[in-house]
């Protein structure tokens, strides 16, 4: 059995490993089949013959830059044989060729893809790097090192950088070949090289390509300083180094502020960095106290100071010199876990030299795994002596100090490096200085320290932690710390800083579960656990949530088993905390119900989130609070409660705010919660509304959010029902009145919920006086000249209760029905009243239907009267509400009228619907499923019903007009009021004609995009086919085909000619009677709306395109049927018309007409000729080549033998010149073609038939141009 566990084992990590490949290929698979075609093409050829295969690579390997490890497992067979072919061409065609590096560009740019995505080590492990390999790389660097990249765009790159990058790298592998460079270089015998460690002619070149390169903005500065290290730490390499060295400090003593030396100077240290991270202790020191020495100047330096990137360069060189005076050690107090007990490295020296049978090893480390820290005894002891003995230089000091302030720095990256620093150097110190250290970091806390210091000192605090250098002993001084960064939140005029002391924070917790051992962290994990649910559930930023459920759940998967640990690691997970609406609700809330965490969480709502700068945050945490309570009422009455009361009054506008809100959701609360509070209490709690206007917080700064505030505490205490006195009562009124006429929105809303559960609480009965004095004032509001007020009024009255309105019906009504209507006076009109008087029209239609059927307070005739004062008269005002096409400076802001009434008739249809189901069977069906007797009763009932055939067509045809209109928003509303009405499932709408085509128009789908214009117009089109339907539809759909949006336009008009042209299999007479149906409804569409300019102009491009289009052509007599109508209404359209569209388009038709045969043409003609004269150039010229294309296509209306002439003087006049001229080429032409004078007069437009109006012409043409100019917004 034992010799069978090991086979097991085995067989599970192939098992394993063989689903990793699956999952890697799974991702990767499809694309590694196209991928490794285009690349066996490659290889196959020798080069890359066609780019486009280059950069569909790169663009495939472009998108696993956040997840390069999935293209490791092709790594090889990707760069290998890519590397091969710029090997052997190199080879082949010789470095002095053209050739090479055309051949090689291409190859490169997939190279450096695959490093960008996989880093360079990843990618050069599969380079080749025999020894004949170094020159013939360096002597193609050579050849591509003057080449520079004609676009800085990487897709437009034609493989420049990308070659000098992959060669680079290539170098950087060949260079460490083990032996001797001189035994390599073939140009030594060439040269005058005398040996003797002097730098072969290789590798002043190298060194001489890579110093051009450490002054490159691109990745080649960097590359170059890895191929730098990697050359110059090699053992002989020395005085190159030495050399390199002294031309760094040349490089970082200069002072020259340009762009390169910038750019040089990051080169040279970034380059320095890299050779003390690869170098040899020994080969270092010599240059530390010369490198250190520019160091310290340099980063005092204004250059240092304006860059962030050299300042983190420099940090990064300081900690490597750092290291470099300092031996490589194992500190032996350094805290670490071996095989799940803690060790440091002393114990388990003596634990290995004292103790050889495996009993005594388990009793040792059960001794050495029950304390909290480290055994003082064992250290002072075994260790003092030989740490006191370690010699550390003062530079160390001086290194330490630097790193010290990079951690205060104003950049995150300069500090993210420096605490990397201080954890690296604090690791090969001494116990004694280490705690000195620790002890400057801890002092970034201080409250004098800004941001940047806290950060950097979390940083810190959490490498030293996870280098196993903060140990347990030093938990008390920074525990306490850590909890204060974990709130770290300062307020800095409108908003905040600290997330990201927080975030760091978190990762200091999160670094402490991951070194320490259970029994250190147990009670330190009590302690923080509860600040790391706070700050997972609380804090305003995502990335802080997450990083602390992170921490949390860390700690709880490797310190044992934590009282609910998982429960709450699998609530407190990566996605719900995304929201911050779950977080603060639901993961809350749930999290609570364990012990320890209600209290603490409550604590940080009430204290720091009520009061937080964020309004949204705040009004959150009040809601939030309130979600607690039910886990301990008593508490929040006693506790909470008392706290918030006083701070409505505070100076602070957040935390009176807050405060306001939050107490009326706890009283809501402990209401639903049954607890009743004591007469103190609700005493206290009346009070705070009249304290809050004594106190004239409504006024100045932060008054409308008090308002909004004192709104929403009156509806709470409303629901709740606490009892409040008489005088309390007329004053949460008034300020509820006076709310209604601020002018904020979101004020009214606010104001009209409290008013909606107020009245019925605290307000008398319905015969009362008081209510009566209130519904008078509500009324004669709606006539008030400040349009605030009629807003919010229309408002209150739509939420007042049944008693309210019970019997005074008559009088609400018939005022809401006028306030719905477009007001005379313009400087009267606002939208928002209208929309307001709408809604509460509506709204009081249900209150008043609904609660009548619960009550037998009413006769019967009365109840009747009501329904039809709704239908003819309710109905009727949503109608007219439907055509509000209001305009301002906002824009359509009648479409939000239009929205309001579409509404409203749907609520309308189910009170009419559901009165004559009650009527026909005597019951009202429940909610589900309306059954079959009903609707068959409603069918064939022949009686008088409210809601009738005429009345259904009307409503779905103005909601079907909506549905086609230009407003993506209107369309969709539309689309969904339709469909609910055709499936409503609790009350059936019965005569609707067509019901069965109109539900497949609309089927009963969720999520359909009826705002996607080619979606709404194809399915709505159809509707034309009905003609009950089919006039409403047009009057809509011409709005957007004769509309400015292009895209709009396109898809209405398709949709059109594809209905009109349909189906090609049916007949052509059913094409026709398509096309008589369409003149019909728009001959109906121009009477309808004459004068409307809104419709009227859309209607004429309409037409001018369809006749472009060759529609109404071939419909015989109803062409000329149709063409007459368009001729009458343009008589009347276009007389006196200033509107450049319309008459373009009207002189457009007056053209198709003309050209049609007699006798219609004739008159057209003739009135076309008309605008010959017209008093606007631009018009007269318009117009001249409407009427030469006319006599070009249609021969009749000129005698043939007079037809050039005709042409002659349409052509030769300039129609755009003297207005006198044109009327007198006019007149000429009207007697070449025959046109007398009185038809010429009679079909004169307005602005010629006057003779005040001509002679107003004649004397000040420009300016009556320059007004139409400017009317028409050119």
């Amino acid at each position: 059995m034992a010799a069978e566990t090991p086979k097991m084992a085995e067989s599970i990590e192939d098992e394993e490993h063989d689903s990793k490949e699956m999952v890697l290929q799974r991702y990767f698979l499809q694309e590694w089949k196209l991928v490794k075609s285009l690349l066996d093409d490659i290889v196959s050829t020798g080069r890359v013959k066609d780019l486009s295969s280059v950069h569909t690579i790169r663009s495939i390997v472009d998108k696993y830059q956040e997840q390069g490890q999935l293209l490791e497992p092709y790594l090889e067979s990707m760069v290998s044989p890519l590397m091969l072919i710029v090997r052997s061409k190199t080879i082949e065609l010789g470095v002095a060729s053209n050739e090479v590096l055309e051949v090689i560009k291409p190859l490169c740019i997939i190279i450096y893809s695959l490093v960008t995505v996989c880093g360079y080590k990843a990618v050069i492990r599969f380079f080749s790097h025999q020894v004949s390999d170094l020159e013939l790389a360096v002597s193609l660097l050579e050849k591509c090192h003057g080449s520079n990249s004609v676009s800085s765009l990487r897709q437009e790159s034609t493989g420049e950088m990308e070659t000098k990058c992959v060669i680079l790298l290539w170098l950087s592998i060949l260079v460490l070949v083990p032996f001797d460079i001189s035994s390599i270089d073939t140009s030594i015998a060439n040269s005058n090289h005398r040996g003797g460690g002097e730098p072969t002619p290789l590798v002043i070149r190298i060194v001489g390509f890579s110093k051009d390169y450490l002054s490159n903005a691109g990745p080649m500065r960097s590359i170059a300083g890895l191929l730098l290290s990697r050359l110059l730490t090699r053992p002989d390499m020395l005085k190159a180094f030495i050399s390199f060295t002294e031309w760094v400090t040349e490089v970082l003593s200069s002072t020259t502020e340009d762009v390169v030396n910038h750019f040089q100077l990051l080169g040279a240290v970034e380059a320095l960095a890299a050779i003390f991270k690869a170098g040899s202790r020994k080969a270092l020191l010599d240059v530390v106290p010369v490198v250190w020495n520019d160091t310290s100047v340099l980063i005092k330096s204004t250059f240092a100071a304006r860059s962030p990137l050299l300042r983190k360069s420099l940090v990064k060189l300081t900690q490597r010199v750092g290291l470099s005076c300092l031996p490589h050690r194992s500190p032996s107090w350094r805290y670490v876990e071996f095989y799940g007990f803690r060790f440091n490295v002393t114990n388990v020296r003596l634990f290995q030299g004292k103790h050889s049978t495996l009993g005594q090893n388990i009793s040792l480390t059960d001794q050495l795994s029950h304390g909290v820290g480290v055994d003082s005894s064992i250290l002072d002891h075994n260790d003092s002596p030989q740490e006191e003995d370690i010699d550390v230089p003062e530079i160390v000091e001086e290194i330490i100090e630097l790193l010290l302030s990079g951690l205060r720095d104003t950049d995150t990256v300069v500090r993210w490096s420096g605490a990397k620093g201080v954890g690296r150097i604090t690791s090969r110190l001494t116990y004694s200085l280490s705690d000195e250290v620790l002890s400057s970091v801890l002092e970034l806390f201080s409250p004098g320290e800004g941001d940047g210091s806290w950060h950097g000192g979390c940083l810190a605090l959490a490498e030293l932690a996870r280098r196993g250098l903060l140990l347990p002993v030093s938990f008390p001084k920074v525990v306490p710390v850590v909890i204060k960064a974990l709130h770290y939140d300062i307020r800095r005029g409108p908003h905040s800083v600290g997330s990201h002391v927080r975030d760091a924070a978190a990762y200091v917790c999160w670094a402490f579960g991951r070194a320490y051992y259970h029994t250190d962290m147990k009670t330190i994990l009590e302690e923080l656990a509860p600040h790391l649910l706070i700050v997972a559930c609380y804090d305003r930023e995502v990335n802080c949530r997450r990083a602390a459920a992170a921490a949390f759940q860390e700690n709880v998967g490797r310190q044992g088993n934590y009282p609910h640990g998982i429960d709450i690691v699998n609530t407190a997970d990566y996605f719900a905390l995304s929201s911050r609406v779950n977080a603060y609700l639901h993961v809350a809330v749930s999290i609570a119900q364990y012990d320890g965490y209600l209290y603490p969480f409550m604590e940080e709502l009430l204290y720091n989130k009520i009061c937080h700068w964020d309004k949204g945050l705040r009004e959150l945490a009040t809601t939030a609070l309130s979600a607690l309570v039910k886990y301990d009422p008593e508490y929040s009455a006693n506790f909470v409660l008392e706290k918030l009361i006083p701070c409505t009054l505070s100076s602070d506008l957040c935390m009176r705010h807050g405060a306001t809100l939050a107490a009326g959701e706890l009283v809501l609360a402990l209401h639903k919660c049954n607890h009743t509070l004591s007469k103190d209490k609700q005493k206290n709690i009346a009070g705070i509304v009249p304290a809050i206007e004594k106190a004239r917080l409504y006024r100045g700064k932060g008054g409308e959010l008090m308002r909004s505030a004192v709104s929403r505490f009156i509806e709470c205490i409303s629901i709740a029902r606490v009892s409040l006195p008489d005088k309390v009562k007329r004053s949460l009124l008034d300020a509820l009145n006076e709310n209604l006429r601020h002018p904020n929105c979101y004020i009214q809303s606010a104001t009209v919920e409290a008013l909606k559960h107020f009245a019925p609480a605290y307000l008398g009965k319905k015969d009362d006086k008081a209510v009566n004095d209130i519904m008078l004032k509500y009324l004669e509001q709606l006539t008030d000249a400040n349009v605030a007020v009629r807003r919010g009024s229309a408002l209150a009255i739509g939420v007042l209760p049944f008693e309210f309105l019970a019997g005074r019906w008559k009088i609400v009504l018939p005022k809401l029905c006028s306030s719905c209507v477009i007001e005379d006076n313009p400087e009267d009109r606002d939208a928002e009243a209208r929309v307001n008087a709408v809604k509460g029209l509506v709204s009081v239609c249900e209150t008043v239907t609904e609660a009548r059927e619960c009550t037998d307070i009413n006769s019967v005739d009365d109840g009747m009267s009501l329904l039809l004062y709704i239908k003819n008269e309710v109905i009727q005002s949503l109608f007219r509400a439907l055509d509000d096409y209001s305009v301002d400076n906002r824009g359509d802001v009648g479409s939000w009228v239009r929205e309001a009434a579409m509404d409203g008739l749907e609520k309308c249809t189910y009170i009419l619907c559901k009165r004559d189901s009650l009527g026909i069977s005597n019951k009202s069906p429940g909610v589900g499923s309306v059954s079959e007797q009903i609707k068959k009763e409603m069918e064939d009932k022949q009686m008088q019903l409210l809601f009738d055939a005429n009345l259904a067509t009307n409503i779905i045809g103005g909601i079907a007009k909506q549905a086609v209109e230009k407003m993506d928003k209107m369309r969709e509303k539309a689309a969904n009021v339709i469909q609910r009405i055709l499936y409503n499932k609790t009350i059936f709408v019965p005569y609707i004609p067509h019901r069965n085509y109109l539900e497949e128009i609309i089927p009963n789908e969720a999520d359909i995009k009826w705002g996607v214009p080619a979606f709404s117009y194809h399915r709505f089109v159809k509707l034309l086919q009905f003609s009950c339907y089919s006039k409403y539809v047009l009057s809509g759909i011409v709005i957007s085909i004769g509309g400015l949006q292009e895209s709009l336009r396109k898809a209405a008009l398709v949709s059109l000619l594809e209905y009109l042209q349909a189906n090609e299999k049916k007949a052509q007479n059913e094409r026709i009677s398509r096309e008589v149906s369409l003149c019909t409804d728009i001959l109906w569409v121009l009477q309808k709306y004459k004068r409307c300019d809104r419709v009227i102009i859309p209607t004429l491009k309409t037409i001018e395109i369809l006749f472009n289009k060759k529609i109404f052509l071939n419909m015989e007599a109803e062409t000329q049927v149709f063409c007459a109508g368009v001729l009458e209404s343009l008589t009347v359209e276009l007389k006196g018309s200033k509107d450049f569209s319309k008459l373009y388009a009207g002189i457009a038709i007056l053209g198709y007409v003309a050209s049609i045969s007699e006798p219609i043409s004739i008159e057209a003609f003739a009135y076309l000729v008309t605008f010959l004269a017209h008093r606007y150039p631009k018009i007269r010229k318009v117009s001249a080549e409407q009427v030469y294309l006319v006599l070009l296509q249609n021969g009749d209306l000129v005698p043939e033998d007079k037809v050039e002439k005709a042409l002659e003087i349409i052509s030769e006049t300039c129609w755009e010149g003297d207005a006198e001229e044109a009327k007198h080429q006019r007149l000429e032409l009207c007697a070449v073609a025959n046109i007398e004078t009185g038809q010429l007069k009679k079909s004169d437009h307005g602005a010629l038939s006057k003779n005040s109006r001509q002679s107003a012409i004649g004397t000040d043409e420009n300016a009556s141009y320059s007004s139409l100019v400017g009317s028409a917004g050119f």
